[in-house]
Parts: structure tokens; sequence; C-alpha cells
């Protein structure tokens, strides 16, 4: 049996861990908020109260936070994954953080004698919940050889890119098209909208038509119908917009798309949507276009 240990149970890190707590598996489990975990708790996850108790009894230790301060939160300190991580040990970060801020934490667990692999991922918590995650991963190819099996029941297409941060450079170009074509497509629905087109119908056409993709022909009819929960909310969606401006500059190359998208979703925040699912950038475009003046 592996001993497997996971730490950050939110919306994303709760389905990825509830994939692990299998009779193959004894799975270790915290959470800054006890209360998100109890579902994991009754099917078998066994709660410890830091992530360094989680690491001092897991043979390969996941992560998944929200940006670079909760990872920083959760591996440093004398109650941090580094603090429990044991030697010839595997760290798996899936979180979405700063490429800089991963591979500096990747030195440190280098120096502990174990190793650390970046392990991004592009889906939403259905996709999670299914198994159909698109994981990308940078690290040591022996490392990710020996996860590469766990990985695949948490995915389906794992890639490994290259070394350390290389996994979230790709995320990061990613979720730069997933911003860039959800705002395209709001923008789309709403011009059709005002010209007289029925939303639903504008919505169903622009899904068959050459600019539909996976993504937009999930996520395109909830602009309509909003999930209670966000799939992916706004602020975590302008934190990878910013993440990828950085990068940009630091590699000396423009992302002018990026970059309006960027300020959209800060209005967005400033409006309040900021906990709301991305598709709310409709709302936020109508709301900028002012009262509905639709053409005969």
């Amino acid at each position: 049996m592996t001993a497997i240990g996971f730490v950050g149970l939110g919306a994303m890190g709760s389905r990825i861990a509830g994939r692990l707590v299998t009779p193959g598996n004894v799975v270790y489990g915290t959470n800054r908020t006890r209360s998100k975990a109890d579902g994991l708790v009754a099917r078998g996850l066994i709660w410890r109260d830091s992530p360094r108790e989680v690491a001092e009894q897991a043979d390969l230790v996941f992560s998944m936070v929200s940006d670079d301060a909760a990872l920083d939160a959760i591996t440093t300190g004398p109650r941090g994954i580094l603090a429990g991580l044991r030697p010839g040990s595997s760290y798996v970060d899936m979180s979405t953080v700063s490429p800089t801020t991963s591979r500096t934490l990747a030195g440190r667990v280098r120096a502990l004698d174990a190793v650390m692999l970046d392990a991004p991922v592009s889906g939403s918590v259905l996709a999670a919940e299914a198994g159909s995650l698109a994981i990308m991963v940078g690290g040591d190819p022996a490392a990710f050889a020996r996860v590469e099996p766990l990985l695949r029941d948490l995915g389906q297409t794992v890639t490994h890119i290259g070394s350390n941060g290389k996994g979230l450079i790709m995320k990061l170009a990613v979720n730069i098209s997933l911003a860039v074509q959800m705002i395209a497509f709001s923008e789309g629905v709403l011009l059709a909208r005002r010209g007289g087109v029925d939303p639903k119908l504008a919505i169903d056409v622009l899904n068959s038509s050459a600019v539909g993709s996976p993504m937009l022909r999930t996520r395109g009819p909830l602009i309509l119908d909003r999930p209670a929960e966000a799939w992916f909310d706004v602020k975590l969606m302008q934190k990878d917009v910013d993440l990828a401006l950085e990068q940009g500059r630091r590699l000396r190359i423009p992302l002018p798309s990026t970059a309006n998208a960027g300020e959209l979703l800060t209005r967005a925040r400033e409006l309040g949507y900021g906990s709301q699912d991305i598709v709310a950038v409709f709302d936020v475009l109508a709301q900028l276009a002012g009262p509905d003046i639709v053409a005969a």
C-alpha cells in the first residue's frame, strides 16, 4: 500500500484527493478549514493537524493551494511540509504559482534529499472528480516516472514538460487562452444579444462554429446559468493572468491580449464578481455597456 499525503482540500484539492482515497492507498490529509475534509474523512482519509504531520507519514506528498503566499504557509516553518519531509520521499505541488517560487522551493526540497515536481492542472472541478484533468509536470524525469501511474488516475492527459517550473510555464500559457477566449466569447454573445439575437441561440451557434473549443462548449452555456459554486473564480483567474504577465516581463515578450484580460478582471473584482465563476465576465461587459438597447 502507498502512503500518500495531501495538503489543501479546497474545491479542487478535495476532488483530486478523493480519487486517491482507494483501498490500495493510505491517505493522510490536512486543510486550513477542517470541515472541508469531513466528507473525505468519512470515506477513509486520515486527518492530521498540520502539513508537517502529513509529510512525516507519507512517501508521496501532494499539495493544492491558491497562490504563492498559501504555498509558503504550508511548506515553511515548524508545522510546514519541509519540516516533515523524509529523505527519499517525493513532493508534488499541483498549485498554480510563480515558476520562480516553485523552482526555489524545489531547491529547498533537494537539500533535504527529497524531490519535488510542479504539476499544475487544467480543468474544472467536474474534471477533477472524473479524473479527466490535463496535468503538466516539471521536474526530474525519474521522479516523474515514479509518480506517473498515480497522476494518470487523476488526469486524462499527463505530460512531462521539462525541468522544475516548466509545468507552471505551460499552465500559464494555457490560462492565457482560457481568459482571453472566455472574454472574447462573452463579447460575441453580448454583441449578438444587443443585435436582437437570442443569447442561447448565439451561444449554440458560436460553439458549433470555427471558434468553438472544448472549454467554450463546456463553459459557454454557463453564461446564462452560472453555477452556484464557481468552477474557477475571477480572483484566481486574475492571479494566473498576473503571473503570466510577470513571466512575460521577465522573458521580454509582449502579451497584449493578456494585459487587456487583466484589466477587465480587475474591473470585475471592483464590481464585486471576485468569487463568481469566470463566466461572470459576460455580466461585467453587459454592466459596462449600460442598459440594453436591442436592435429591432
